[in-house]
Parts: structure tokens; C-alpha cells; sequence
């Protein structure tokens, strides 16, 4: 009973990793480029940005922080299909967050962006990291909004492989895909309150996780719990930032956890490391003033 508790309490945590709003929060669709995993819309005008959402997240997360960010910027705001009510499309069997890191990647070209900007949010961020470390010619700069590049050490501890975590991670993906599509259980509930700190904003969020495709979020979510992308971080020579929250139920004490998260990136020695207090794993809801400032800062760079 125990051990099913566990997997249960991860399961939770799995389907609200980052789940966040449907719809879009740009205004017209990239002119020319057709995807089966992702969709793009775009706004403004000046320095390209391309933010990507999280695990269950919609690219509306990023609606209140584009608009403060104010002009000078084009926005574009990547939709992970699968999530938030985006038909699944390719994404509905098999891994996600490397073939979509493909697809932007194949955007930059097409679009022909001259080494954009790129934020990415959990999920998002390890798609980020992705994309630089793999085709580090193409993005100009990255932005990692709380994710770790080996999610799986949270699982297993410091001596984790993605091998030793894959029984754990195969136990995970059967007990998500048994769960059955739109149904909000009060352990969700319970996980969102412990992701968003801002209470108007968890009811939105929980919609917007049922919306999202089960096999898509736990094929995902085992594609996360298996990549380990800290032998691929030194592939980053760009000036990179890193936010990052101390989680109200972290195991280990936050000197410990922050001891651990600096560690996990010390193959990229230009990245800035950021703690944001005040704040649970959705920083652009809780902190947005400190977010946009950040994000600022990292833009300036």
C-alpha cells in the first residue's frame, strides 16, 4: 500500500508538472509553417523570442508576461500539440519533448530567425535545453524556468541513470495511462495547490489539465523522467539564466536543494543561476513583476 501510494502521489505530480491554460495567447499564425506537433503563433515586432509552455501547459501561460514585456520584441509562442486541448497529432504516441525540440528547431530555419531568444518552462525548458545543446547555432541565448537537466535524480537520488530509473518511470507511464481523460481527482487538486501559489489561479489551471491528452502527458512524462541532458549542457556556450523555486514539498532543506540545482548546471559556467522566493513552480503566475524582470535582464544580455 505504501509503494501504490508513491506512485500515485508521483502520478499526481506527473499530470501537473506544468499544466497551465488552453488557447493561444498570440495573434496570428507563423505565415508558411505546417506541424503535426506543434503549432506557432507570433506578435510584435523587434528582438525574437520563443517561449515555450510546460507539461500540460498552453502558450497563454505567457500572456501576462508578453504584455509586460511591452513592444520592441516578436513573440512567438509555441503550442505543444497534445496539451491543453491541442489535438495530439504525432504527439499522441512515443516520445514528445525531443521530436517537438526538433520541430523548433526546423521553425528557426524556416521562419529564417537570426538566433532567437528561447524561454522554455519545465517541460519546456528541458525542450530549451534541447534545442541549444543540439543545434547550438541556431538560438542566440536560453532561459530555463525551473527544471532540472535530469529531472530522474529527484526519483532516484544523485547516483540515478536513466537506465536504473526506467522500471520506476514504465510503473508511472501504466498507472497515468489508466487514468481516464477529463477527470480531476482531489490529488490533483492537491498537487496544483503545491505548484501555484496565486489561489484565483488554480481553477483555471485545473481545467486546463483536463483538457490535456493522457497518453501525451504520460509518455512525456516518462521521456522526462529517463533523459539525463547534463552531458549535453556543455554543447551551451550562449548566455543562459536559470530561475528556479524552492518547492514548499521539498524532502531536503532549500540549502540543499539550491546546493543540488547550481550543481546539476555546473557544466554551463555562464549560466546565471536565479532563486525566486515568494514563489511555487509556476514563477510567471506568482512573481510575474520579478519574472518580467528577469527576463529583462536576460534579454539585455
Amino acid at each position: 500500500m505504501k509503494r501504490r501510494g508513491f506512485l500515485a502521489g508521483l502520478v499526481m505530480a506527473a499530470s501537473m508538472l506544468a499544466a497551465c491554460a488552453s488557447g493561444s495567447g498570440g495573434a496570428d499564425a507563423s505565415a508558411g509553417f505546417s506541424s503535426d506537433r506543434i503549432s506557432v503563433t507570433t506578435q510584435g515586432s523587434g528582438q525574437d523570442v520563443i517561449f515555450i509552455p510546460g507539461l500540460s501547459s498552453s502558450r497563454e501561460i505567457w500572456d501576462a508576461s508578453v504584455a509586460a514585456l511591452g513592444p520592441n520584441y516578436r513573440v512567438h509562442l509555441v503550442q505543444v500539440n497534445g496539451f491543453a486541448g491541442a489535438p495530439a497529432g504525432a504527439n499522441g504516441e512515443g516520445v514528445v519533448a525531443a521530436p517537438v525540440a526538433e520541430e523548433i528547431a526546423r521553425y528557426i530555419r524556416e521562419q529564417g530567425l537570426d538566433h532567437p531568444a528561447v524561454i522554455g518552462h519545465s517541460l519546456g525548458g528541458t525542450m530549451g535545453m534541447m534545442l541549444t545543446a543540439r543545434h547550438p547555432e541556431l538560438v542566440g541565448k536560453l532561459m530555463v524556468v525551473d527544471m532540472f537537466p535530469f529531472m530522474g535524480a529527484m526519483f532516484g537520488g544523485p547516483a540515478a541513470t536513466p537506465e536504473s530509473l526506467a522500471p520506476v518511470a514504465d510503473q508511472i507511464r501504466a498507472a497515468m495511462l489508466a487514468s481516464p481523460q477529463g477527470v480531476v481527482s482531489p490529488q490533483t487538486i492537491q498537487t496544483i495547490n503545491s505548484m501555484v501559489r496565486t489561489e484565483s489561479e488554480r481553477a483555471r489551471i485545473i481545467e486546463h489539465s483536463r483538457l490535456s491528452n493522457v497518453p501525451t502527458v504520460a509518455n512525456a512524462y516518462h521521456e522526462l523522467i529517463v533523459t539525463d541532458l547534463r552531458p549535453e549542457l556543455r554543447n551551451i556556450t550562449q548566455p543562459m539564466t536559470v530561475l528556479f523555486v524552492i518547492p514548499p514539498q521539498a524532502p531536503i532543506t532549500a540549502e540543499q536543494y539550491e546546493g543540488f540545482m547550481r550543481a546539476s548546471y555546473v557544466d554551463t559556467p555562464q549560466a546565471r543561476i536565479v532563486r525566486i522566493d515568494e514563489s511555487y513552480h509556476f514563477i510567471m503566475i506568482d512573481q510575474l513583476d520579478r519574472f518580467v524582470s528577469e527576463v529583462r535582464t536576460f534579454l539585455a544580455e
